[in-house]
């Protein structure tokens, strides 16, 4: 899922990126509203984080821009304009959120996950096909959750991702490589431990045992593998 994060300031624009990529999204940027406005004409990104005060056209121009002819792509405006002026118009004018800086991180993971759940609707990407029941666990990509006996767990984009590589090649050994590829993008090179951290993460969500691993087995020396019963 592709998301396009206009801000003006360099540093934080780098930080919401990673946020969003660190979350299993892929991210376009844009440091004014006329080049911000030229990406989402190139690259019909499945939704939009906007700053409101850039050089040139501001926030509430590109989303004005964008509304006259787009009512459904998601927009989260992400400003420090704090005023309750601000946030009404920021809504009135068709965004979906808006998250005053300076921001929690979890705050924004949380709501861009909300956002993103009505874009994966939309957009119906390969990965938010019906769902799919691997181990235990019940998982449902239109909603980014999993369902494991009473419990509802949230996932995110990226372990769909590597959830549903290792359903669709059960009883097979995935590589490590190829886990890199299909759920980090093979323009990305993560550090050699960030697959095997990410899995650890997953593990301690949908494992009875995370330290004893039944549904996400390691292959050492090569990679993950997900074994049925019946194999």
């Amino acid at each position: 899922m592709k998301v396009l994060v206009a801000e003006n300031n360099e540093q934080t624009l780098n930080h919401l990126c990673d946020i969003l990529e660190k979350d299993g999204f892929s991210t376009l940027k844009a440091q004014s509203g006329e080049q911000a406005l030229a990406l989402y004409g190139d690259d019909k990104p499945d939704f939009i984080c906007l700053d409101i005060m850039m050089p040139g056209m501001t926030g509430y121009d590109v989303c004005k821009s964008i509304r006259k002819t787009d009512e459904d792509t998601p927009i989260i405006f992400i400003s420090g304009k704090t005023e309750t002026f601000d946030k009404i118009l920021g809504l009135e004018l068709g965004a979906d959120d808006y998250i005053v800086k300076p921001f929690d991180i979890h705050e924004v993971i949380t709501r861009i996950r909300t956002v993103a759940r009505r874009a994966i609707k939309q957009s119906k990407p390969e990965t938010t096909s019906e769902e799919f029941q691997i181990g235990s666990v019940t998982i449902f990509p239109g909603k980014l959750k999993g369902q494991k006996g009473d419990d509802q767990i949230d996932l995110s984009l990226r372990d769909i991702k590597i959830l549903r590589l290792l359903y669709d090649n059960r009883d097979q050994i995935v590589d490590r490589n190829v886990l890199l590829d299909y759920c980090w993008g093979a323009h990305i090179m993560p550090e050699s431990r960030t697959v095997d951290w990410h899995i650890s993460q997953l593990r301690k969500k949908i494992e009875e045992d995370s330290k004893n691993p039944q549904i996400i087995q390691t292959v050492h020396g090569v990679g993950y593998k997900y074994e049925t019963m019946e194999s």
